[in-house]
């Protein structure tokens, strides 16, 4: 087993508080102090004293489904976040920040091939933060078919903006759960779920055997046949605010539309692909 890190530690303890379903008059308490402190927004989800953990309410789900294009060259974003970075890859080297660089290599891991890993060098790559206050699940951007997944055990140190600009390699430091997937017109892309402090969980709806922030041995890969996603569709969640980070093929997409400091949506168009 590897040591577990302080970080950890504090995750797993700020998870169970979170989790802990208190008697309801206090609950009501704890949901609408954490509204009014990080300022959520609630007008697409139930009444916060509807949530009968904190936990809960993190991992909130829409009242109603939203609304998104089902064109097939439509890629829409799969979170409500702020876009930290965006840009075209240098080789196997992405933005985390404006001026800190990190390998695309590296944060794929060791359980992909050399020429798995290439197909996105000189590629595109887009980093989604997910902040305390925002909706905290994620969505399929594009039908695609999954191929394989892969969770890398690490620390959970925070992604917020003093953290990105103070603390090199800080994505390929924290635990991470690679997603490979490939579009319908055959291009591979990434999507990366980042840990952060307070993230004791990220779940992955189509494989429950992913348990994150857990003493585990080494990387842990799980491979898929046939396994065939829908645009739109929820396929888990953060427990609390982090990071998405998406790396292409290059000329996977046509057009990017979004650039660093923009605010998106999950079911906003974000990118054209070449189709």
């Amino acid at each position: 087993m590897q040591k577990q890190h302080i970080t950890s530690g504090i995750s797993q303890l700020f998870g169970k508080f979170a989790s802990k379903e208190f008697p309801q008059w206090f609950q009501n308490i704890v949901n609408q102090t954490y509204v009014k402190l990080m300022g959520l927004d609630m007008s697409e989800f139930h009444a916060p004293e509807s949530y009968n953990s904190l936990n809960a309410l993190f991992t909130r789900a829409l009242r109603e489904e939203r609304k998104f294009s089902l064109e097939a060259e439509d890629f829409i974003s799969p979170c409500d976040s702020l876009i930290s970075e965006t840009g075209h890859l240098v080789k196997d080297y992405a933005l985390q920040i404006k001026g800190m660089r990190y390998k695309s290599d590296e944060l794929l891991g060791e359980n992909f091939t050399q020429e798995e890993k290439k197909l996105v060098h000189d590629g595109d790559f887009i980093n989604f933060y997910l902040s305390p206050k925002d909706y905290h699940r994620y969505h399929v951007p594009i039908n695609m078919k999954v191929l394989k997944a892969v969770h890398i055990p690490g620390k959970f140190y925070p992604v917020n903006f003093p953290s990105l600009k103070k603390r090199l390699n800080l994505f390929i430091e924290n635990e991470r759960v690679v997603i490979q997937c490939e579009t319908m017109q055959g291009k591979r892309f990434y999507m990366v779920l980042v840990s952060a402090l307070n993230v004791g969980v990220m779940k992955v709806s189509f494989e429950p055997r992913i348990q994150t922030n857990a003493l585990v041995v080494g990387e842990q890969v799980y491979e898929f046949k046939d396994l065939y996603l829908d645009k739109g569709e929820d396929f888990g969640c953060f427990e609390m605010g982090s990071t998405i980070v998406i790396l292409s093929e290059k000329e996977m997409f046509k057009k990017i539309n979004v650039k660093a400091g923009d605010k998106v949506k999950y079911g906003e168009t974000i990118a054209k692909l070449n189709v």
